[in-house]
């Protein structure tokens, strides 16, 4: 699949993912429905890998480093994300998760030697200012307190892991590792710190019999994190992590056509205009726009 095929994929996947999610957010404690998602994803991509005769060994050294995505981007990243919307909207959510770009520059630069490139900074910006255009009238709603902060706190770090792990993923896939493999791996050595730290938080292990978790969880499970996971590693593998990290910045739109779909959301000027605006920084990032041309041909004469 080209890679425009992959990032429309995830763009779809991970809209929908967001309604539902909403229906994980029951009494069971976060991270248990983090660790039954990612239990449910890595036993499918298991029998796969066995179906299609695929060599589960990884050398030492890469098993380290799947040990390291997941625990950054699987545990820690989905158990703060799901801990953190108990607090805030979806709009704050949405905004905030764009910074994910600007971590993925910065320690792309530190960790993999990759250069920062301008297309990229300009064009996060550009969404940026875009997802705050679409969310502006939301943000009149939200009201200013203490666990505001701290669901903004737990949004944030879990921006920071999720940017961890997308870097350590792309080093793993430097190797020509398969993707399937290391997802695999990934999601399966998630499991004993999230089943871990439910054993030491004292989770109570229980399991919702309601039919709207049961769906929900085989969505996120089977689409979400498989298949849409599969998708964004092997656009890591082929554009790179900082490109594409800018499905946060489109992810979000589709959540809002499915909103006006089954929860009345209603545009306005300012927010299709914003659409606009994450189009353009997207075209920007991925070098479809001639920003360059178009600043030099603005510029004053002197």
């Amino acid at each position: 699949m080209p890679n425009w095929g992959l990032f429309t994929l995830c763009v779809l996947v991970w809209g929908s993912t967001w309604l539902a999610i909403t229906y994980q957010l029951t009494e069971i404690h976060p991270v248990l429905s983090v660790a039954y998602r990612f239990s449910l994803a890595a036993f499918a991509l298991l029998l796969f890998c066995l179906f299609k005769k695929r060599s589960l060994r990884l050398p030492f050294k890469l098993h380290v480093l799947c040990m390291g995505v997941g625990l950054s981007l699987y545990t820690l990243d989905y158990s703060l994300l799901y801990e953190s919307q108990r607090y805030l909207v979806s709009a704050i959510v949405a905004l905030m998760s764009s910074c994910i770009i600007y971590f993925n520059v910065a320690l792309r630069r530190l960790v993999l030697k990759k250069p920062f490139e301008k297309e990229v900074i300009f064009g996060a910006t550009f969404g940026v200012l875009g997802l705050g255009c679409i969310f502006y009238e939301q943000f009149a709603y939200v009201e200013v307190s203490s666990l505001l902060w701290l669901g903004m706190g737990l949004a944030m770090v879990s921006f920071v892991f999720a940017s961890i792990g997308n870097v350590i993923s792309e080093k793993i896939l430097s190797h020509g590792i398969p993707v399937l493999q290391m997802n695999f791996w990934s999601m399966f050595y998630s499991l004993f710190f999230l089943y871990g730290y439910a054993i030491v938080s004292g989770a109570e292990f229980t399991f919702p019999s309601e039919t709207s978790y049961v769906l929900s969880l085989l969505y996120l499970s089977l689409i979400g994190s498989v298949l849409a996971f599969g998708a964004y590693m092997k656009l890591v593998q082929g554009i790179g992590s900082d490109r594409a990290a800018f499905v946060v910045l489109i992810y979000p739109i589709v959540a809002l056509i499915l909103s006006t779909l089954f929860e009345g959301y209603q545009w306005t000027a300012l927010s299709l205009f914003g659409v606009a605006i994450v189009i353009v920084g997207n075209a920007i990032a991925m070098g479809k726009f001639p920003y360059r041309r178009f600043a030099v041909s603005r510029a004053p004469v002197r």
